[in-house]
């Protein structure tokens, strides 16, 4: 083989890599727009409600733009972070906020048609995405935000922990029925708190990430998909040995 030919070879193997960091490298020069400056990354804006209290510790009432309170990592169930990871971002605790392997993974299967390969956003991507990204008009805007994603991901993994990113992950998340955040998901879906979700009742939130309308236990529009949604993630959750094949058989015959 000529060397010529040889050069051609690694040049198309390396392209997608190159252009890759060429649109990174125009993101970070402001060419697609502004990103969030290094202090919203650190201090990103939350809407909390407001809990007015009696003099003996009793609630008069709750004022709110998003019915949203924070809760610390130690006070969320084990079972809902091993279901989201499971679910959402396998490497989780592996990656710097970008999965490359998922990555590709998702672009072959984009360029073989097998569209069950499936996606490439990280749990930190998705954050990213919640925090300072709009919903774009275009498809080269959402290129566009992708890019910025991918960036702000970045810069959170620099910033925070991994507990401090799925902790900032699930106080953010809106299960609608003004259920945003863990506290009010798990008290409006099941009238407990975070600390207390059983396997199921986490699947069926972590479940809900994917579309919450679609996948909603409170309205009977798709009870059959949504059940299915949730044994999903109980399947998930038993491939990577949070569950055994046991509780996934008695899980998933529950309603």
């Amino acid at each position: 083989m000529s060397r010529n030919k040889i050069i051609l070879i690694w040049l198309i193997c390396l392209s997608p890599f190159l252009g890759l960091f060429l649109l990174v490298q125009l993101t970070l020069n402001g060419v697609f727009g502004d990103l969030p400056s290094f202090e919203q990354i650190e201090n990103p804006k939350n809407n909390l409600a407001t809990i007015l209290y009696s003099s003996d510790g009793k609630i008069l009432g709750e004022y709110y733009l998003e019915n949203r309170l924070t809760v610390k990592y130690s006070e969320i169930s084990p079972t809902l972070i091993d279901a989201l990871i499971s679910t959402e971002d396998i490497r989780f605790r592996n990656h710097a906020g970008i999965d490359i392997r998922s990555l590709f993974r998702a672009v072959f299967g984009v360029i073989s048609g097998k569209s069950s390969s499936g996606g490439a956003s990280t749990i930190t991507q998705q954050l990213a995405k919640m925090l300072f990204t709009k919903r774009p008009s275009s498809g080269f805007g959402r290129i566009k935000q992708k890019l910025k994603e991918w960036v702000v991901a970045v810069e959170l993994e620099k910033r925070y922990s991994k507990n401090e990113i799925l902790e900032m992950y699930l106080n953010r998340f809106d299960w609608i029925n003004q259920a945003v955040g863990i506290i009010s998901a798990s008290k409006i879906y099941f009238n407990t708190t975070p600390d207390k979700l059983t396997i199921n009742q986490s699947a069926t939130l972590v479940a809900m990430l994917k579309n919450p309308s679609l996948y909603n236990p409170r309205e009977s529009k798709n009870p059959e998909g949504t059940k299915n949604r949730r044994d999903i993630v109980l399947s998930q959750m038993m491939k990577n040995n949070k569950i055994t094949q046991q509780q996934f058989d008695f899980l998933k015959s529950e309603p």
